[in-house]
């Protein structure tokens, strides 16, 4: 286990998320199908993921509430991620759209939990 003093640098930063989903082995396929995510299980009730740069854990004990606080991945080719998202089982519920620091889409994953992808890179064909 890390000391305080080496983990000073990650105080006031997310950490880790949790997200609650109502079937862990779909929910499993959907994250390693349209992001590549690692999991390990522990337990019944409980997976822990890794995206390579944050860490997480999806549990079915609760009720699926969407309208949380709102996740954001980063993507550097946007398309491909929603065309992912959706071949794996996800729904777009706010097609990509431009914002000051890129552009980004919000989907909804198959438990119903709402997830945002951003990127900073330009669209394909764009100068």
């Amino acid at each position: 286990m890390a000391s305080p003093s080496e983990n000073a640098q990650h105080h006031h930063r997310l950490d880790y998320v949790e997200l609650v989903v109502d079937d862990i082995p779909a929910a499993k396929s959907f994250y390693s199908g349209a992001f590549g995510w690692r999991f390990t299980d522990w337990g019944e009730g409980y997976s822990a993921f890794e995206d390579g740069r944050m860490n997480g854990g999806l549990h079915d004990q609760g009720e699926v509430t969407p309208g949380g606080p709102l996740v954001i991945l980063y993507s550097s080719e946007l398309e491909a991620s929603a065309a992912a998202v959706e071949a794996n089982g996800g729904r777009i519920v706010a097609p990509i759209f431009s914002f000051p620091g890129g552009r980004r889409f919000h989907f909804a994953d198959p438990a119903g939990n709402v997830l945002g992808v951003w990127s900073d890179a330009p669209a394909k064909g764009a100068s």
